[in-house]
């Protein structure tokens, strides 16, 4: 039950995001899911490839802490993946001109 708690709040915080900068909102919001399973599956390859090469033997049958493990990981890279957009976002969003006898016209407020 947490875990569909955290997919409706990742889902919503990329969905406002997108919605922000005019940015298709839908395809944002699926993408900031896949994104927090999508590093949950690839910490848990990367444990088992640790779990292989250095013996560490894991108990792969009682998963209750691999899963515990998964959550904070996917919070973290989704977060990350929040912040990687919107300073591109930032950076990328143009001004809005007032009017169209503005347009070329610099802002000289220095003289």
């Amino acid at each position: 039950m947490f875990g569909f708690v955290l997919i409706y709040w990742v889902g919503k915080y990329f969905y406002k995001l997108a919605e922000e900068y005019k940015e298709n909102k839908w395809l944002y919001a699926i993408l900031g899911i896949a994104v927090y399973f999508g590093s949950q599956l690839l910490t848990g390859v990367f444990l088992g490839l640790l779990d292989i090469m250095f013996g560490w033997n894991i108990d792969w049958e009682g998963n209750t802490a691999i899963n515990l493990l998964g959550i904070p990981i996917g919070a973290v890279f989704s977060y990350l993946f929040y912040i990687l957009l919107e300073r591109k976002w930032k950076k990328d969003k143009t001004a809005v001109v007032e009017s169209i006898d503005d347009i070329g016209i610099e802002n000289n407020s220095e003289l």
